[in-house]
């Protein structure tokens, strides 16, 4: 029997806790906890901007791998902290809940809201250095091996200058990878610059010895500018700001010809990726809006029924920015991914019903474009209905044969646990079969290549026996009448070919989820199989192994003198056996989820990658690949 004793209880202190649990403050420790290190520091130089102290900040990434952030607010206080009995630097970098955000005086408006941004980026580097320039001198403080103090607070020199710098390299321990993605710092950097008229931010890359500068005069009216770059708008940029209740709203928008939507949202600066109150009020004042408008200007029939909110939201792209006092905001967790702040949705709300019905009456031209646009979605989502339905209600044996002769479904119902695999082709599709664990495992195979539904027609896409069974299988309904709840599946898994014609079903197939499933990415229910590329067998001893990664296998090269190399091409040349110890398998399998980092971003990619305009993926794809050019 295991003890059970007063010192079998930890108590851990300092930074120990973060370095225990990292995902608890950070999220993961994979790629997007490892850049969240550079956010958090990044989000306290902005707090400085938003306090009007700061007017520039520089983003350094050095050759070495490790980062600076660096501003020209303030700089943090160098005094001896009263209940530390440090100086306040080493205090803000050694202690968890520690800093100014907890003090209304000294940020009445903060993205850094818990006060362990500083101290958890130090529990989690190798070593980390950071200067203050304030009253006239600069202070460098050292910390290694997870915040420990090496050198503490000292006076390096004069200045004339005030800010902080803070220079950290990721400890190699907690990440899985510490190399930082400089196109993800960009878009985070650019996206930053449009949030704040004037201020200027550098991002300098040593590695690739460039510097780009980040400035936009008009702010948010640029932000939705730039995500609307590969559409074609309908109406002009809908620019709305105001303040009540110490809440400041400021929102831009402006309709396009496609049928997505795309809602960027923040909160003191942070992304809130989730939404939360600011886009519900938002979201509720434009319904409202537009349906008094037209209703106003008979634009509805007397007996019409008014438009559905998700009618107006077609084609809409739109950011909203709020500031919200220290004392009401919240949010959800550290990550910051949801705003809770109940009042923030009743300020958006009346803020942008007044400002918007007073825009509509005064651009009457654009106002009947968008309820025209309004009157085409909703006969496309009603005609949508009674196709979906139409696939929904086949009769009898149609259905039946349509679904035996492609799905072989699992023996449970339980719609958390089970797991729906769209294979590629018959082959694999008979070793998944043969292969799988029938209780909680269903399999769909899929001939050839699906629809591109970017470039598709809803009433095109119905028609595809493809995708209509995947959508019988799913049965969730497609659009905006899908329902999560109604998932047959806990999740979905694209099992394809780890060669180019794999990669190619698998994007359709993504592009077809995050169009018309949406929820089941932003939910983590879609996932992507990854298939061993190598079986190694050591020819003497007979033993075998499975190899994802090229590095393991030249590892593996080294460590045998006499061995055989099968490269599987394809899921169809391993055997039912092979195919579930290694990728079906819920104990040994390696899944990558699906989700949505960053909606704007998402969208530009999706419609340059996957739409009909050829010349803006070939100008993208110069710009983003490298060609190795073989002797």
């Amino acid at each position: 029997m295991a003890s059970y004793k007063e010192s079998d209880i930890k108590v851990l202190e300092g930074l120990e806790p973060v370095r225990k649990r990292p995902g608890m403050y950070i999220g993961s420790t994979d790629q997007r906890g490892l850049h969240h290190l550079i956010w958090e520091l990044f989000d306290n130089s902005v707090d400085e901007v938003l306090a009007g102290y700061a007017s520039t900040i520089k983003l350094t990434l050095h050759k070495d791998g490790s980062f600076t952030v660096e501003d020209n607010g303030r700089g943090i206080p160098i005094g001896i902290h009263p209940k530390t009995k440090m100086s306040t630097v080493d205090t803000v970098f050694t202690s968890l809940h520690s800093g100014g955000k907890f003090d209304e005086n000294a940020y009445g408006v903060s993205g850094g809201l818990h006060g362990v941004g500083s101290s958890v980026v130090n529990a989690l580097s190798s070593w980390m250095i950071v200067e203050v320039k304030r009253e006239g001198k600069v202070f460098q403080s050292k910390y290694n091996d997870g915040g420990k103090i090496k050198q503490k607070s000292t006076v390096i020199g004069t200045t004339n200058k005030t800010g902080t710098k803070v220079t950290f390299y990721p400890d190699k321990s907690i990440f899985k990878n510490i190399n930082f993605n400089a196109s993800l710092i960009i878009e985070r950097v650019k996206e930053t610059s449009f949030l704040f008229k004037g201020i200027k931010i550098i991002f300098e890359n040593e590695v690739t010895k460039t510097a780009e500068e980040f400035h936009a005069e008009n702010g948010l009216i640029e932000f939705v500018n730039f995500i609307n770059s590969n559409a074609t708008p309908i109406s002009q940029v809908v620019y709305i700001e105001g303040k009540d209740a110490g809440i400041e709203v400021e929102v831009a928008f402006q309709y396009n010809d496609t049928n997505s939507e795309t809602f960027v949202s923040f909160a003191n600066s942070v992304k809130t990726k989730e939404g939360g109150s600011h886009e519900t009020g938002f979201k509720t004042a434009l319904t409202e809006t537009l349906n008094d408008y037209a209703r106003k200007w008979k634009l509805l029939k007397e007996k019409e029924k008014n438009f559905e909110g998700s009618d107006f939201r077609e084609g809409l792209v739109c950011v909203i920015s709020v500031k919200v006092p220290e004392r009401l905001i919240s949010y959800e967790g550290q990550t910051k991914n949801k705003l809770f702040t109940q009042e923030a949705y009743t300020v958006v709300r009346t803020i942008v019903k007044t400002k918007f019905t007073y825009w509509l009456e005064e651009n009457k031209k654009d106002a009947k474009d968008i309820i025209e646009k309004a009157y085409l979605s909703r006969e496309a989502r009603e005609a949508a209905r009674k196709a979906r339905e139409e696939v929904k209600q086949l009769k009898g044996q149609k259905k039946e044969r349509i679904l035996s002769g492609k799905l072989t479904p699992c023996q449970s119902k339980d719609n958390i646990n089970t797991e729906l695999f769209l294979v590629e082709g018959d082959s694999a599709g008979g070793s998944a079969k043969l292969g799988r664990d029938r209780k909680y495992q269903a399999i769909l195979p899929l001939k050839g290549k699906v629809i591109n539904v970017e470039k598709a027609q809803l009433k095109d896409l119905l028609k595809n026996e493809e995708i209509g069974t995947i959508i019988s299988c799913i049965g969730a309904s497609i659009g905006s009448d899908f329902d999560i709840n109604k998932s047959n599946y806990g999740k979905i898994i694209i099992m394809t070919d780890a060669d180019t014609d794999g990669a190619h079903i698998r994007i359709l197939l993504l592009t077809f989820f995050y169009r018309y499933m949406r929820p089941l990415i932003e939910n983590g229910k879609v996932y992507i199989a990854l298939p061993p590329l190598y079986k190694f067998t050591n020819t003497k001893s007979k033993k075998f192994y499975y190899v994802w990664e090229d590095y393991e296998l030249e590892e593996l090269k080294k460590e045998n003198s006499s061995y055989e190399i099968q490269r599987y091409k394809g899921l169809g040349e391993m055997n039912a056996e092979q195919l579930w110890e290694t990728t079906m398998d819920p104990e040994n399998r390696q899944l990558i989820q699906v989700s949505i980092e960053d909606a704007a971003l998402t969208e530009r990619r999706v419609s340059i990658l996957m739409g009909e305009d050829s010349s803006k993926r070939k100008e993208w794809i110069t710009d983003n690949v490298d060609f190795e050019l073989e002797n």
